[in-house]
């Protein structure tokens, strides 16, 4: 697992570490997610979930821990979190400083038993995100039925944020959503200054991407930034 930190611009101090799959040879994310199919998606799943907290464990991750999981991969939500629980316990990792997201990448087979998972999730005590909020199937259908912890804008709408007047308009409604409904807004994928300085000026507070810290493979870093 590799870990980027999502950071709080304001305070300038980390608000969670994103664990991502990579390969045993430091392979990306999309060649480990190329090999996964109806066959392996549960263990592949599972496997993840428990290496994010084992590895946060050992290296003493400071704080929060967001971990990704497949939707469809899901077929019982206390039977599928009860590995989770195991390994928070035995690594001694507090199961309320764990994020589960999920991303809109995957097309939601069940609709009504992600909603199921989220509130299963937040019954026993884990924080919950959208991933890539904008971008794929979930959306605002999602959003109406239940309602994350966190919305992670995806990275397609943060590019050259600050130069395009629709990406704008379409940040701010969502931005006033997120904040009558209570929910935190993270912008993914942060590149360059220019992106970072619009965000920041217009009360994004929880920023991610290469601007502050690449992910690092079991490890991790406090990114300094202006």
């Amino acid at each position: 697992m590799a870990f980027q930190p999502i950071v709080n611009v304001q305070s300038k101090d980390v608000f969670a570490f994103e664990a991502l799959v990579r390969g045993a040879n430091g392979e990306g994310a999309g060649e480990v997610l190329a090999r996964v199919n109806e066959s392996n998606k549960y263990t592949f799943d599972q496997t993840c979930r428990m290496a994010a907290i084992e590895t946060a464990a050992a290296v003493n991750l400071p704080s929060k821990l967001s971990i990704n999981f497949m939707p469809n991969a899901i077929y019982e939500p206390e039977t599928c979190l009860a590995k989770t629980l195991k390994t928070a316990r035995k690594t001694g990792f507090p199961r309320e400083r764990i994020i589960f997201e999920v991303t809109e990448h995957e097309k939601v087979e069940n609709h009504e038993l992600l909603v199921d998972v989220f509130k299963t999730y937040r019954q026993h005590g884990f924080l919950t995100a959208i991933d890539d909020f904008g971008e794929g199937y979930a959306g605002l259908n999602l959003l109406a039925d239940f309602q994350p912890d966190i919305l992670k804008i995806d990275m397609k709408l943060v590019r050259n944020i600050h130069q395009d007047r629709i990406k704008k308009a379409l940040f701010s409604a969502v931005q006033r959503a997120a904040e009558e409904l209570g929910i935190l807004l993270i912008a993914e994928g942060v590149e360059t200054h220019d992106e970072y300085l619009y965000l920041k000026y217009n009360g994004v507070e929880l920023m991610q991407g290469y601007y502050f810290q690449k992910p690092e493979i079991e490890a991790y870093t406090i990114p300094e930034f202006d």
